[in-house]
């Protein structure tokens, strides 16, 4: 339901900075690369609508950076014979320092690959079928640093926090009284409030200060002027939902409800309001 819903309002609403996000470090890790060697990194797991990623990635001797799906690479070790068939994406080759970005497909886990590009070393075989290696060369290691980043709030962090509050809802006998409800007093500018009406005949609906409604009940004559002190209002209407925001000048309010035409026997009319209130670090609200 409406009323059992946390929200969590624009904050602009209440001039409280909006939340600021960034790159932030997440995790390193390090390996020493044989030349031609795979090093899987992380598997990212992209929700319905896809992702990114954000790395950076340092060697000493070149490297050559992709993304392939979890599966594919699952395979691939299961099965060498079909490493060559990888598909990959995100290529970036002949790398020593950088920051890596790739977008990613919805809904499908990939793999952060990174390969050394130096040439194995070579091996002859006989004629008697032997296989040995060439003369040996000094390979120098290859270290690898990935640093992982998370996109993550970085500024302006704890926000106030709303929850809809119903503060009034009934069904009543239609009558050519106004009927009227002292609902609330602002606890700051720009305090939401939801109005829900349905009626068999036109009417019109109203928040208005409370000393302003009061005087309805001993002069219905001044609802014209009466309206002229509220933004929050509508007439000639038999179902509608609207929201107004309020201000704390505006002070005490009350819901109006009155017929625009005669009333017929026994009908009833429905009516609900609710209001937005803050929960939650409600001192960052500028009043």
């Amino acid at each position: 339901m409406l009323a059992a819903m946390l929200c969590l309002l624009s904050a602009g609403a209440f001039a409280v900075p909006p939340r600021s996000f960034d790159w932030v470090q997440a995790s390193d890790e390090t390996s020493v690369l044989d030349p031609a060697a795979f090093h899987a990194g992380r598997v990212y797991h992209p929700g319905y609508d896809g992702g990114n990623l954000h790395v950076d990635i340092a060697a000493t001797q070149p490297v050559t950076i992709a993304m392939t799906t979890e599966q594919a690479w699952t395979d691939a070790q299961q099965h060498p014979e079909s490493a060559p068939n990888l598909t990959f994406s995100c290529v970036r080759e002949h790398v020593l320092s950088t920051t890596y970005e790739c977008a990613l497909p919805p809904s499908t886990p990939m793999v952060l690959l990174v390969r050394d590009e130096r040439a194995p070393r070579r091996v002859v075989q006989t004629r008697w079928g032997v296989i040995v290696e060439t003369a040996r060369q000094y390979m120098p290691p290859n270290n690898l640093h990935i640093t992982y980043y998370r996109w993550d709030c970085v500024a302006n962090c704890v926000q106030p926090e709303f929850l809809w509050t119903r503060l009034v809802k009934e069904k009543y006998e239609l009558t050519s009284v106004p009927k009227m409800y002292n609902v609330l007093t602002p606890e700051h500018d720009g305090q939401r409030i939801n109005v829900k009406f349905k009626a068999p005949v036109p009417m019109t609906i109203a928040v208005l200060p409370a000393k302003v409604a009061d005087q309805l009940y001993s002069s219905p004559a001044s609802l014209n002027s009466a309206l002229e002190t509220s933004s929050c209002k509508q007439r000639g209407v038999q179902s509608l939902s609207f929201d107004c925001s309020l201000n704390i000048d505006d002070g005490p309010q009350s819901l109006v409800v009155i017929p625009d035409t005669g009333v017929p026997s026994h009908k009833k009319a429905s009516v609900e309001l609710q209001t937005l209130r803050c929960t939650a670090n409600c001192e960052l609200i500028t009043k």
